[in-house]
């Protein structure tokens, strides 16, 4: 625990969502190793456009259909050629690399983390 506790609603501000990945192919243009890919988020939110440095562990044909968390409520950034509309989550494993945050059975596209 780092001692730098937040309140209730600072949580509840943070829109994590779970979104299938309908698109992902390699960015070269990215200073550091990325995949770029497009996320479905359900009817609610739509298709949404990210940058992930996740190319440690995954290839991008691998990524087309699965689930992930991501937050889809910060202000868009401008990322190369690209503008990133929602932030996927994961976490580095002992290597470094990232492991993507997914949930461990499917559930319905747009879902809000609770």
């Amino acid at each position: 625990m780092t001692g730098d506790y937040i309140e209730w609603q600072d949580f509840e501000r943070v829109e994590l969502r779970v979104g299938t990945v309908i698109e992902a192919e390699p960015f070269p243009e990215a200073r550091r190793p990325a995949i770029r890919m497009r996320v479905d988020f359900g009817p609610e939110i739509g298709v949404l456009r990210s940058s992930a440095q996740i190319t440690d562990l995954y290839e991008p044909e691998a990524l087309v259909g699965r689930q992930v968390v991501a937050v889809v409520n910060f202000p868009p950034k401008q990322i190369g050629p690209i503008m990133s509309q929602c932030l996927v989550t994961g976490f580095r494993d002992e290597n470094g690399a990232i492991v993507l945050a997914v949930p461990d059975g499917k559930v319905p596209d747009g879902s809000r983390l609770i």
